[in-house]
């Protein structure tokens, strides 16, 4: 009963929301065609990313070469307490933090000036790529849609430090109508995280995109890439060399251009 009702509850907030009509479409389809597919190669994926995984500490010092590097909560304390402090406070459950320290190293490596990232939730990836950006008054450009069966349109990124948000664009579309909007305002990027639509189909739709949009020795990392087979199958494709990073029982990778 509580399924059901979550599911009225978002697909009314769908109705209220006229810009995002294209993606309750896009929802409908996936949910009576596309259901199995999003887990398609899983297992395969999972044995692949265990075999290549290192952890976040050896990617940053060993891949990114900051031997004496620091974490986010060293060189930010006050920052990441408050941020801390406000998802406590919210009211509403999003996402969880994600491997911030390599996000954070990523934009350093790349010394980013313009850099995207698919999903929001509380913004905790928002903040991580930020504060690097901030140093070079670069700009992050967020693509995400609300927690709409919580009506939670004004808690998205609401973890980003107020000093922050003047280098910050968030586009509050799904993925394919963010995306055109934000290569509209720039064409080329030095980073790109990706942790929006994580079935096979909806990845396999993205990274070519994505790709084709970052700059040479640029770097797009992609979240959760154990749930299914989109992000091997795309290296493969493209013969690309991937760094696949364990954490917290999952896996994150990233790929230099």
């Amino acid at each position: 009963m509580r399924e059901i009702a979550s599911i009225f509850k978002t697909f009314f907030a769908y109705l209220i929301r006229p810009q995002l009509y294209p993606e309750l479409f896009r929802k409908i389809y996936k949910n009576i065609f596309q259901r199995q597919a999003a887990f398609k190669g899983k297992d395969s994926a999972e044995e692949w990313c265990r075999s290549l995984a290192i952890s976040q500490d050896d990617a940053i010092k060993n891949v990114l070469n900051f031997k004496d590097y620091q974490s986010l909560n060293s060189l930010y304390p006050e920052i990441m307490k408050q941020a801390s402090e406000t998802e406590k406070s919210c009211p509403i459950k999003m996402g969880g933090a994600g491997a911030l320290d390599l996000i954070y190293y990523l934009n350093e490596y790349t010394s980013a000036k313009n850099s995207i990232e698919t999903g929001v939730a509380y913004g905790w990836s928002s903040l991580a790529a930020l504060l690097s950006l901030h140093k070079r008054n670069g700009t992050l450009y967020s693509s995400d849609i609300p927690y709409l069966a919580q009506n939670g349109d004004k808690y998205v990124g609401c973890v980003v430090a107020d000093h922050l948000r003047p280098n910050w664009k968030l586009f509050r579309f799904a993925d394919k109508e963010s995306l055109p909007k934000i290569f509209a305002e720039q064409n080329e990027f030095d980073f790109m995280h990706y942790d929006s639509d994580k079935s096979y189909n909806g990845r396999m739709w993205a990274y070519p995109i994505l790709w084709e949009k970052l700059r040479k020795g640029g770097i797009l990392m992609s979240d959760d890439v154990s749930d299914n087979a989109a992000f091997m199958d795309y290296c493969v494709k493209k013969n690309l060399k991937p760094h696949i990073v364990g954490f917290d029982d999952k896996y994150a990778a990233f790929v230099i251009k």
